[in-house]
């Protein structure tokens, strides 16, 4: 049985699911990086980190789930940690009446999908330590975003979940948070977001460049190695402060009057 503590982070092969991995590895974790179809890039994370180890499983089916759970269990005995960070369904995009109920409902099902199958499998692991960490990464976007209903839609509902298995889970030692990023630049988005959107945001983060996966591994990394092992149930924003300051350049002015 492995002797270090076991964090699961679910699409781990890319973005910030690999740049949690390795946040996650350099504090000490045995990290098992879970990967649906990329097993070169999630064999480069496990490389990266030491001591890992990729699985493949699709979060989103209950069978590989409770397969992945038990190897997990069966090899090592424990997992500590899970990180719920898969991205599992594509968002439709654009005006409410020209997304079909099916993409809207598939978008919805699918966020939902892997958390609800992961979270079911790890708790019971979980409970028997009375101890644990789950961090779900949510978005901004469940309450900023005009023309993306079913993604703002799926991610509030990963908001409303992670308050309820906080609830669920506090009395056992669990603590259960989400993470909501802002626009980061990644793989995934790479063909999405121009060089002029990349600036737009960069101007508006208090880095002065839009996210990147980091940004967002070292705060997920913080809340399941003990320096908020007081907080559960939040969803804690990681947005460079776009809406402050968006206020300052795109509606108010940059210098106030002072007070005669």
């Amino acid at each position: 049985m492995n002797s270090k503590q076991v964090a699961l982070v679910s699409g781990a092969g890319r973005g910030i699911g690999a740049a949690t991995a390795r946040e996650l590895g350099r504090l000490g974790y045995h990290v098992i990086v879970n990967y649906l179809r990329d097993a070169e890039s999630a064999e480069a994370v496990v490389e990266q980190i030491g001591a890992a180890q990729a699985i493949q499983a699709d979060i989103t089916d209950e069978a590989q789930v409770t397969a992945l759970v038990d190897r997990v269990v069966g090899e090592h005995g424990r997992i500590e940690v899970l990180v719920g960070n898969a991205h599992t369904a594509a968002p439709p995009f654009g005006p409410l009446e020209h997304v079909p109920w099916e993409a809207f409902a598939a978008k919805v099902s699918g966020e939902l999908a892997g958390i609800y199958h992961l979270t079911r499998r790890v708790l019971p692991v979980m409970r028997q330590r009375r101890s644990g960490r789950i961090v779900y990464v949510s978005a901004t976007a469940a309450e900023m975003i005009i023309g993306s209903a079913a993604h703002s839609t799926a991610k509030a509902a990963v908001n409303a979940f992670t308050q309820q298995v906080a609830g669920e889970a506090a009395r056992d030692g669990i603590t259960v948070n989400a993470v909501a990023p802002g626009a980061v630049g990644t793989d995934a988005t790479a063909a999405v977001f121009t060089e002029g959107i990349r600036r737009y945001f960069g101007d508006r983060s208090v880095t002065g460049t839009m996210l990147r996966p980091q940004d967002l591994a070292r705060p997920i990394a913080a809340l399941v190695d003990g320096a908020f092992a007081t907080v559960t149930g939040q969803v804690i924003r990681v947005d460079g402060g776009y809406p402050l300051l968006s206020q300052l350049l795109d509606g108010l002015p940059s210098q106030f009057p002072t007070a005669s």
